[in-house]
């Protein structure tokens, strides 16, 4: 299966309210690692050191300091249509959670609103 569509498989398994996720990536082919990297730099993928995986790859739903789903995707597409075989496998996922809202000061209907679209 592609990276990308394991991705996506994985992507899609999560329940509407998650947060984050972590995955660590493994090419098969590591003479072709900086050129793997050139294609990851999209996402912003953590090079692994005295590791057997490659890269950490952190992804965020709505929200955060990670990259967008799309990045991710796109990134792993990148590599597949490269010809750049690996192997993706989800490492921790984060569902629950709600951003930081200052709340004080503002009028009812913003944090209506704040309620409503994090709620679901």
């Amino acid at each position: 299966m592609a990276l990308s569509d394991t991705f996506q498989a994985a992507i899609d398994s999560l329940p509407d309210d998650w947060s984050d996720l972590v995955m660590d990536l493994r090419i098969f082919d590591e003479s072709r690692y900086v050129e793997a990297a050139t294609f990851l730099v999209v996402c912003n993928a953590q090079p692994y050191s005295r590791h057997d995986w490659h890269w950490r790859i952190l992804c965020a739903h709505r929200f955060g300091h990670a990259a967008a789903p799309e990045a991710v995707h796109r990134g792993l597409l990148f590599l597949d249509e490269a010809g750049i075989d690996g192997e993706l496998v989800v490492r921790d996922v984060r569902t629950g959670r709600a951003p930081v809202f200052e709340a004080w000061g503002r009028p009812e209907s913003v944090r209506e609103e704040f309620r409503r679209v994090y709620s679901q």
